[in-house]
């Protein structure tokens, strides 16, 4: 398909304040971080930095102001090669903020965060031109009414539509999944939205409502994918951890990467597992994300003998 882009994504961006600590300090002390960094972030937007890294041409659609906050995360989005175009400026609009306390022990991290200058894309904002301008759309479940006309739209189109969703009383998100042709979630997304007694059972229930494939994600463990004719586990790399800030962001944007390649599924598993693990190795949810040559070295050395002779026999695959 000859498409302006590879991937367009539709939600939520943030700025990270990460502080790294010890441990989690107790109640009504006062504590030392042993570092701050401020980054971008957010589900959709650090997938797309990911996809970008990767070397796919993609571009963010959302809400922001004329603050500094704003200012930050388009300022990264351009360095990191996203596009803005989609981007509709806002007066007393933001970003989401996040502050994040990271445990040096354990790798990981506690979030709060809010949306208190954040402004919902109404879908009458929306572009058809732009959204269908793509191969990939990814989705999340903060601007939901744009979410759905958006899919609708793609569905016209034959564009292959991906949702990330975290909140599991979100019901009114059962529409959108019945757009989605690639569910990609995590087990406790899985487990509460469906109300079944086991990620198989949940990843059942969400291929009935539509979706081709289901992803369940299982943090450290690794990840369940089901589809009509196939399910299997894809176990998670063991890797020194630092910060698992982001992990899941990450692992949508690497699995998006090998839909565009159209790889075999458990190839595009492995390949998503590998991004999210080689991330795992520095702060913040977009700082260790790799580039492509330093996925596939790694792949080459702890990947599985099928990924290996995968990236041997085609060379130009990855």
């Amino acid at each position: 398909m000859n498409k302006r882009f590879d991937v367009i994504g539709i939600g939520n961006c943030s700025i990270d304040l990460l502080g790294f600590v010890p441990s989690f300090p107790r109640s009504n002390t006062k504590n030392k971080m042993i570092k701050f960094i401020q980054q971008g972030g957010g589900p959709v937007a650090t997938a797309l930095v990911t996809l970008a890294r990767l070397g796919a041409r993609v571009s963010f659609v959302g809400k922001l102001g004329d603050d500094m906050f704003s200012h930050f995360v388009i300022d990264e989005f351009v360095r990191e090669g996203v596009d803005t175009e989609g981007i509709i400026k806002e007066k007393d609009a933001g970003p989401y903020i996040a502050f994040i306390v990271v445990e040096e022990k354990k790798g990981s991290r506690t979030i709060w965060w809010t949306d208190q200058m954040v402004s919902r894309l109404r879908k009458e904002e929306l572009s058809k031109d732009l959204i269908t301008s793509c191969r990939v759309l990814h989705l999340d479940e903060y601007d939901v009414e744009a979410a759905l006309l958006s899919a609708a739209w793609a569905k016209e189109e034959g564009i292959k539509t991906v949702l990330d969703a975290e909140t599991p009383g979100k019901k009114e998100l059962l529409p959108l999944i019945r757009l989605i042709d690639f569910l990609i979630v995590p087990e406790e997304f899985a487990l509460g939205f469906s109300g079944a007694i086991n990620v198989e059972k949940a990843a059942e229930f969400f291929l009935e409502k539509g979706p081709q494939v289901v992803v369940v994600t299982q943090g450290e463990r690794g990840s369940l994918t089901v589809t009509r004719k196939k399910r299997f586990f894809q176990p998670a790399f063991d890797v020194p951890v630092v910060d698992t800030t982001g992990c899941g962001d990450v692992f949508h944007g690497a699995f998006i990467y090998g839909i565009l390649k159209e790889w075999p599924i458990e190839i595009t598993s492995e390949f998503a597992t590998a991004v999210a693990a080689i991330k795992c190795e520095k702060i913040g949810a977009r700082a260790g994300s790799p580039n492509l040559e330093k996925v596939r070295d790694f792949l080459l050395v702890f990947g599985s003998e099928r990924m290996k002779r995968f990236l041997k026999q085609d060379i130009t695959g990855c």
